[in-house]
C-alpha cells in the first residue's frame, strides 16, 4: 500500500528490521515530538513472511517520514548509515543521548547505536558552522576535543574552538 508523501519530502528512509519494526517505531515516536505512526501494513497470502505478520510501519519523527520494514534476519544495521539529530542545547543532547542509548551502545564523537542496532549521531546544531569556519586551527582544536568524547559536550567543544 503506497502512502502519500508530502511535497516537501521526496525521499523516505526505509529501515530494515527482523520482526520488531512496530516496536522500534513506537520506541522512536515516544522520544521525538511531532511524531506518530501513520500506516501499518501486513503480509498477505503468498508472502515471504507469515500471513498477518506486520510488514511495514510508516511513521514520522518530528515531521520526517520513515518506513520500518519487517524483512527478516538477512540484513543488519551498521554505521555506514546513521541518523543525525541536531540539538540546539546541551539539555537536548542529554535527552536524546539518554533515550536513544538506553539498551544500546555508546560509541564516540556523538555516535551511538540504539537497542535495535540503528546508528545515531547526537550533535550540536552549531557543529556544521564550526566545521565550515575558515580558521583551521580553531577547527582542529574542536575536532581534537570531539574525538575524546562519547556524548558531546557543547561547552567543552566551544571552549576548544575558542582556544580556552
Amino acid at each position: 500500500m503506497a502512502t502519500k508523501i508530502s511535497a516537501k519530502q521526496k525521499i523516505t528512509p526505509c529501515l530494515w528490521f527482523d520482526g520488531n519494526a512496530q516496536e522500534a517505531a513506537k520506541f522512536y515516536i515516544s522520544i521525538f515530538k511531532k511524531s506518530k505512526i501513520l500506516i501499518t501494513t501486513h503480509y498477505g497470502d503468498n508472502s515471504p513472511m507469515p500471513k498477518g505478520k506486520i510488514m511495514t510501519v510508516t511513521f514520522t519523527l518530528n515531521g520526517q517520514e520513515f518506513m520500518a520494514l519487517n524483512g527478516g534476519p538477512a540484513f543488519k544495521f551498521n554505521e555506514a548509515i546513521s541518523l543525525m539529530v541536531n540539538c540546539d542545547t546541551q539539555k537536548e543532547i542529554d535527552y536524546f543521548w539518554e533515550k536513544l542509548s538506553e539498551g544500546g551502545t555508546e560509541v564516540q564523537c556523538g555516535w551511538l547505536k540504539d537497542k535495535y542496532g540503528l546508528a545515531w549521531q547526537i550533535v550540536p546544531s552549531i557543529l556544521g558552522k564550526w566545521f565550515k569556519h575558515k580558521n583551521n586551527e580553531k577547527k582542529q582544536r574542536m575536532v581534537q576535543a570531539l574525538w575524546q568524547m562519547k556524548k558531546l559536550d557543547i561547552k567543552k567543544l566551544e571552549d576548544a574552538f575558542d582556544g580556552k
